[in-house]
């Protein structure tokens, strides 16, 4: 990394693939970032169901579902990393009487910005029951860049990025999440060229 570049922190921002980006993993995708340092990167393709619902990802690890609005919900193919692996990206859920900010799961990361991301099965337990969090978008698989990676990507025009709207994430219907994301830059899809190229 050179002096002049001060480190970036895209924590709680979307990366928005350019049209250029063609890895069948992240064509077109929208990928929530959980988690960026020095480090690396760690975050969850929002725009990508797979065939499963969480019905029967519940009916898998033998938990009833008893959550209308949830169960013909897709299960998201969060990133190419640990896909039979479980991600469950959700509002808060602090522990009661806690005088901590300590979230009720095993397992949580606590995402600066307002959401928490689980990988205990514990969340599923809480959904199985009617509670748990109110808005889930759960994934098999992660996406994950080593240190310096996601900044060369950038640098290499692959990725728009733009803070977070949690709408995007759980308001808008799937077909519609890329557009709706390219809209908080006030782009729309036909506006970016194919051609990665640098100014």
């Amino acid at each position: 990394m050179s002096f002049d570049s001060a480190p970036i922190n895209l924590t709680h921002h979307f990366l928005i693939a350019m049209p250029g980006l063609e890895d069948e993993s992240f064509a077109r995708s929208v990928v929530y970032l959980c988690e960026h340092s020095e480090r690396g990167a760690l975050g969850l393709i929002i725009n990508k169901p797979s065939d499963i619902t969480l019905k029967s990802l519940f009916d898998k690890v033998d938990l009833s579902l008893r959550r209308e609005d949830l169960t013909r919900e897709p299960v998201f193919q969060g990133g190419p990393v640990q896909t039979e692996r479980g991600f469950v990206l959700h509002e808060p859920m602090l522990m009661d009487k806690a005088e901590t900010d300590e979230s009720a799961y095993a397992s949580t990361m606590t995402i600066p910005g307002g959401l928490e991301m689980t990988t205990s099965k514990d969340v599923l337990e809480a959904l199985s029951t009617g509670a748990g969090p109110r808005r889930v978008l759960i994934t098999l698989g992660y996406s994950s860049w080593g240190e310096g990676q996601l900044e060369s990507e950038l640098a290499e025009n692959a990725w728009l990025t733009v803070a977070a709207d949690l709408s995007v994430i759980f308001d808008t219907p799937v077909p519609e999440r890329y557009d709706r994301a390219l809209s908080l830059l006030g782009l729309k899809a036909w506006m970016l060229s194919p051609e990665a190229g640098h100014a």
